[in-house]
């Protein structure tokens, strides 16, 4: 049994000011694999109480030395990497393989950007050459509440911290409780880079405990959270007390526009694309809108593709899905499909029940359903795991609207082979990302949405923006 009861606070790992045991559990197995202690106010005070004693400080460290810390920790990060795509498989799921070059990956992608995108970023503008004496400055918004989800911790984590540092912010960091351990070890990490004391602190809690504490703290002036669209609602009202900043980065309810002109490879890539990380993913294209002409085709192969998934152990190398992270996103997931069944949908692929050959874990069978409407429960929420709804459209303007047809507004897709279409598709959904024919957005590129999919963006210099005030001064001397 791992034991992680300690907190990183001030530069050093402290017990909690009151032992409060969670038990984490291996979604492969349903067993116990490690336990933490959840913090209560006093521990969250002193984390923020060390991180307000560092910012003065830190905020005015010069940009090289920033530059430096960042370094080092995408090179200390890098040679940790094996821990912590163990870590990640263990607690939630991922499968070692994908977990060692996608959840890791992603980690040392987002810190390698952020450099790229740091060394470009100037504090210090002039307004423009209409204003000589007027100046431009972008200043570290204080200290921020970094809370952070559990289906991609790498990710959410590197994108929080090294924007916060880079802007110059200090920070105290929230895991998620159902898997932490992952960044225990970031917190290692960012020790043996050589952060100063108090500009890093992390501390496990709950949403309802340390996760309100933090959002409501008067000495928190920013609160940076991913996760559900229900949490980032009860964060934002807790932070209203103090006008915080907030920014949410929360659900999807993607569509995946395949028009008939499409390659022949895009159900397959749609297919592929919602079950990786096992459905848990925000930006999952889990609405597959298919043209008339294409739908029946696309039908028959979607559901082989599901069928010809497997899944497995996440400690097993493979290419395999693993389970979702706890039973109760288990439970929930069951309870969608059999509302899917309910509700008339067509089941193509998969359905309740685990796998074939699994009969403990949280392992849910690769779904897919057809025929569905967009008014049916399974193409309104957001199901988070590895159940495709297919839906067929006859024309541009039905596609458009049916996919623009939901609270969220994270990332759509567009497939088809006519750049014209795709231009005027793209145009008129409403979400912060599109991708089109299967490309991934570039390096820097910023991730967030519209609506209920929340309200910030992450990555490069639209994430270090995220943590900066921006101040205007007029007569500055140019003496």
């Amino acid at each position: 049994m791992i034991e992680k009861r300690e907190f990183y606070i001030d530069g050093q790992w402290v017990a909690p000011a009151k032992p409060n045991d969670l038990t984490v559990i291996n979604p492969s197995n349903e067993e116990p694999c490690a336990v933490i202690s959840l913090g209560g106010q006093p521990d969250t005070d002193a984390a923020v109480a060390a991180a307000r004693k560092a910012f003065e400080t830190w905020s005015t460290t010069p940009k090289s030395d920033r530059m430096a810390l960042i370094e080092k920790l995408l090179e200390v990060y890098n040679s940790r990497a094996g821990d912590l795509a163990e870590a990640m498989s263990l607690e939630m799921g991922a499968p070692i393989d994908m977990a060692r070059s996608q959840q890791v990956g992603a980690g040392s992608y987002h810190i390698a950007n952020f450099i790229r995108a740091f060394k470009n970023f100037e504090f210090d503008r002039t307004l423009g050459d209409h204003a000589p004496n007027d100046r431009i400055f972008f200043e570290p918004v204080g200290v921020a509440a970094l809370i952070t989800p559990w289906n991609w911790p790498m990710n959410q984590v590197s994108l929080k911290v090294v924007a916060a540092l880079a802007a110059g912010c200090t920070m105290v960091l929230k895991p998620s409780e159902i898997a932490p351990l992952a960044s225990n070890i970031w917190s290692e990490i960012m020790h043996d880079a050589g952060t100063p004391a108090g500009v890093y602190n992390m501390l496990h809690g709950d949403g309802p405990g340390v996760g309100t504490q933090l959002s409501g703290h008067p000495d928190v002036d920013m609160v940076s959270f991913t996760g559900s669209t229900r949490a980032g609602i009860a964060i934002s009202k807790t932070a209203a007390d103090t006008l915080k900043r907030v920014s949410l980065e929360l659900g999807g309810k993607g569509a995946n526009i395949i028009f008939d002109d499409a390659d022949e490879k895009a159900v397959k890539r749609g297919v592929l694309h919602m079950m990786n990380n096992t459905g848990q993913s925000c930006n999952a294209p889990s609405r597959m809108l298919v043209q008339r002409g294409a739908y029946d085709q696309a039908v028959e192969i979607a559901g082989e593709v599901a069928n010809n998934l497997t899944a497995g152990p996440a400690e097993q190398s493979g290419r395999h899905i693993g389970p979702v992270v706890s039973q109760q996103q288990y439970e929930k997931i069951q309870s969608l499909i059999q509302k899917g069944i309910d509700e008339g949908a067509r089941l193509v692929a998969g359905g309740i029940g685990r796998p074939e050959g699994l009969n403990r874990g949280y392992f849910v069978r690769p779904t897919v359903f057809a025929d569905a409407t967009n008014d049916m429960t399974i193409a309104r929420e957001e199901i988070f795991g590895p159940v495709l709804t297919m839906i067929p459209f006859d024309s541009e303007e039905d596609a458009v609207r049916v996919a623009n047809d939901t609270v969220y507004g994270l990332t759509n897709y567009v497939q088809t082979q006519d750049g014209k279409k795709a231009n005027r598709v793209t145009r008129r959904l409403r979400s912060g990302m599109v991708e089109v024919n299967g490309k991934g957005r570039a390096a820097g590129s910023p991730f967030g949405g519209y609506k209920q999919s929340g309200n910030g963006r992450e990555g490069g210099v639209f994430g270090l923006e995220d943590f900066l005030e921006v101040k205007a001064a007029s007569g500055w001397s140019t003496d």
